[in-house]
């Protein structure tokens, strides 16, 4: 199958196993960022342009509420089905609750999770109730602007090395505003505990790159499987594990930045891989913040190498090829 976008051409062709190789993920402190802003920026556009993946510590957002944001996740996705099928994805949205219907272009088969996007103004009746889950909505909209506070701060980083303002992509992100469109994506990877041997020929998440600015992904310790592969190296298809490690937030430049900086900073392929035999078998969770331009952001590198396109249609443009009509 052809896709209209070079991204999905280039993750129709890598759905094979591969093989695994060790790499060592960059780890950025982030600690007094303000008085150590410029020493940060050279560590982050090292590893941006690079490998196109990196590691926060001491990145500000508080253990306790991170989690509370995993509680009040594994309590939604407890729910009954029919609860949770009262808040559906709904098309181009990228906001509601999906189960099985994310199809990757690199496997042609649908992830085996469950997901609930967070995107704030398109939210009306897509919260579960006080009485289905009490301080769900609450810990999820302060998790979700911490979030966005550490991605802006990443982002302007990259903004003061590409040359835009300081405040070019928070102003880009304006989450005040009705076009607002970054997402918390909850997600639930379902159980692997007595599944049959066929069930682990099929991926958790087939690889791909995201088609947002930046991901920040928590990840639970003890609940592994992410694995990346620079592009350089998508050839040969070499994955790397990325452990989840405590107080860490794995972050990873996504297609939008990518062309957004003309290919200077690395969209790299990632994917979910099955447990291996010993490895845990239970459901795992992690919850990642997409910082995704408003609707009406241009989207125009510095150098104009591609043609301005709005970061709603770009947007648009992705999430139809990998959901399910």
């Amino acid at each position: 199958m052809s896709y209209a976008m070079k991204e999905l051409n280039q993750e129709a062709r890598i759905g094979g196993k591969g093989v695994e190789v060790h790499r060592d993920t960059p780890r950025i402190d982030m600690s007094d960022f303000y008085a150590r802003k410029p020493e940060i920026t050279e560590a982050l556009w090292r590893a941006a342009t690079e490998i196109g993946f990196f590691q926060l510590e001491n990145h500000g957002i508080p253990q306790g509420l991170i989690d509370d944001a995993f509680a009040m996740s594994e309590g939604f996705f407890g729910l009954e089905g029919a609860t949770k099928a009262q808040y559906p994805l709904k098309p181009g949205t990228n906001a509601g609750w999906e189960y099985k219907a994310q199809v990757r272009p690199s496997t042609g088969t649908a992830d085996q999770k469950e997901s609930y996007q967070i995107t704030l103004p398109r939210m009306s009746g897509l919260w579960p109730t006080g009485a289905e889950l009490p301080g769900f909505k609450a810990t999820m909209l302060a998790f979700e602007r911490e979030n966005w506070a550490l991605g802006m701060k990443v982002l302007s980083c990259f903004a003061d090395k590409l040359g835009f303002g300081p405040d070019f992509f928070t102003e880009g992100h304006d989450p005040l505003v009705p076009e607002y469109q970054s997402t918390l994506r909850l997600i639930h990877y379902l159980e692997m505990e007595g599944a049959k041997p066929e069930d682990f020929e099929f991926w958790r998440a087939g690889a791909h790159t995201d088609f947002d600015c930046l991901t920040l992904l928590h990840q639970r310790e003890g609940q592994g499987g992410l694995q990346l592969c620079p592009g350089k190296e998508a050839d040969e298809l070499a994955w790397t594990d990325v452990p989840p490690l405590p107080g860490i937030v794995t972050c990873n430049i996504g297609d939008m930045l990518m062309r957004w900086s003309d290919d200077t900073l690395l969209s790299t392929l990632h994917r979910v891989r099955m447990p291996k035999p010993g490895e845990y078998m239970g459901p795992r969770y992690s919850i990642a913040f997409f910082c995704q331009g408003n609707t009406d952001t241009v989207i125009e590198g510095p150098q104009k190498r591609y043609a301005p396109i709005t970061a709603k249609d770009y947007i648009l443009q992705r999430l139809g090829a990998n959901f399910k009509a």
